[in-house]
């Protein structure tokens, strides 16, 4: 499997960390790893999300960004790595 990580600004809601970890789920990426911190000013969240998959992470992130509250999606290329499994 090939891990990614991924970096998700967004929205501070209570569904929204919901909404991602159901996309992640039904395009198929295992969640490996996740952090979410608030922003000083409380309205919006930072998700750091790692994956693993076989599939394109592209196929997630485009669906990822087209969430209501997702602001933006960044994949973070140093971060990927494939394991032996």
């Amino acid at each position: 499997m090939i891990h990614h990580h991924l970096s998700i600004q967004a929205r501070f809601r209570p569904e929204t960390l919901e909404r991602v970890l159901r996309v992640a789920r039904h395009r198929g990426f295992q969640v490996c790893a996740m952090n979410m911190a608030q922003t000083a000013n409380g309205d919006r969240v930072n998700i750091e999300l790692t994956v693993a998959s076989q599939r394109p992470v592209d196929l997630l992130s485009v669906q990822l960004s087209k969430l209501l509250d997702v602001a933006g999606v960044e994949i973070q290329q140093l971060a990927s790595q494939q394991t032996g499994a």
